[in-house]
């Protein structure tokens, strides 16, 4: 791997600017698929046999998918998310994933707090009223909101989006702050005070619970109907995590019994959400089309760390950021009877 004399190619597959394009090139030939339809699926098929190197955003690989790309080394996904992809299969056959961590971390955070804000102000439900025509007289308590300052946000999963929404609820609103975490994270408790809980502990404390976890086996409906009800009636639940992080109809049936006040939703298990989905209309849900990391400046960011990934990790210079290194150079050494950090992908 990483020899330039060998013709390498490359599969594309959305969200990539000409210039982005044009780096891939310099290394590849690539096969550029601006979206995947029915008209042209047997094309990319055709192509990722050939390819060694797979990156765009939402990428469309499966078990099936990568048992029939036997040159493929790399993928390269535009998101941190990656449990869309096949990552134990791409282990077994040495495929080195890569992501795009810390590009998006403070935009998503930007996103989380304007749940925040927008969930405890009530201000989608409130710039309706105005919208369609319903504000007539000065605004009563039926429409009051509640103040986010010197509240207790609560951060299920303190990695470095939860850390970043900690900071500007901490810095910016004086807010208390707890959050669970496999292990304590000391820099952000001298930093700003935070304490670590349990889950059951932080459901009870908090009165704004966001959600920050990795979607895993083990964090599959996290926040079920025992875990609400655990929360504080006057609490808000914020999700910028993954959709099946939450039990939905559970979550519905909270909300609509009182449970817990307000949701802040920027993920769901369907996207898009259902349009029967009583989460599109109910007046104490703020609802977002998955728009964590979607600015202009995040976005090209994004893509260029998968660029980056990519040509790093097929020319030898290694990737800037790789899931399963350690994996693939398990599965090298298995393959090519090669020691341990003499070659294989994300080296």
């Amino acid at each position: 791997m990483g020899e330039p004399s060998r013709h390498l190619r490359i599969v594309a597959l959305r969200r990539l600017r000409e210039d982005h394009l044009e780096a891939l090139k310099g290394i590849a030939e690539v096969d550029y698929f601006e979206e995947l339809t029915e008209t042209n699926r047997d094309a990319f098929l055709s192509a990722l046999e050939k390819a060694h190197g797979l990156i765009g955003g939402k990428l469309a690989l499966d078990e099936q998918m990568l048992s029939k790309a036997p040159k493929l080394e790399v993928v390269s996904t535009i998101s941190v998310g990656y449990d869309h992809l096949p990552l134990a299969a791409m282990n077994r056959r040495g495929v080195l994933l890569c992501n795009t961590p810390d590009v998006l971390t403070e935009t998503t955070a930007d996103t989380a707090f304007a749940l925040i804000m927008a969930t405890q102000r009530r201000l989608v439900e409130l710039a309706n009223l105005v919208r369609e025509g319903r504000w007539t007289q000065h605004i009563g308590r039926e429409h009051f909101g509640t103040d986010v300052y010197g509240k207790t946000l609560g951060i299920v999963g303190a990695g470095r989006i939860g850390a970043a929404i900690a900071r500007r609820g901490a810095l910016g609103f004086d807010m208390r702050i707890l959050y669970t975490a496999s292990s304590p994270k000391p820099d952000l408790e001298k930093a700003i005070g935070a304490r670590r809980r349990d889950l059951t502990q932080l459901l009870g404390e908090a009165d704004i619970v966001c959600l920050v976890v990795p979607y895993q086996d083990s964090t599959h409906h996290l926040i079920d109907a025992k875990a609400l009800g655990l929360m504080q009636p006057h609490a808000a639940l914020i999700n910028v995590a993954r959709g099946n992080v939450v039990d939905e109809q559970a979550l519905i049936d909270a909300l609509d019994g009182g449970v817990i006040r307000a949701a802040g939703l920027d993920v769901f298990a369907q996207e898009p959400l259902a349009k029967d989905s009583p989460l599109a209309i109910m007046d104490n849900v703020v609802a977002l089309p998955h728009i964590g990391s979607a600015t202009h400046e995040t976005r090209d960011a994004m893509a260029q760390r998968a660029v980056d990934n990519m040509i790093g990790a097929l020319t030898g210079r290694g990737p800037v950021s790789a899931v399963n290194a350690e994996s693939c150079r398990r599965a090298a050494g298995r393959t090519d009877k090669r020691e341990e950090g003499t070659g294989g992908p994300g080296e």
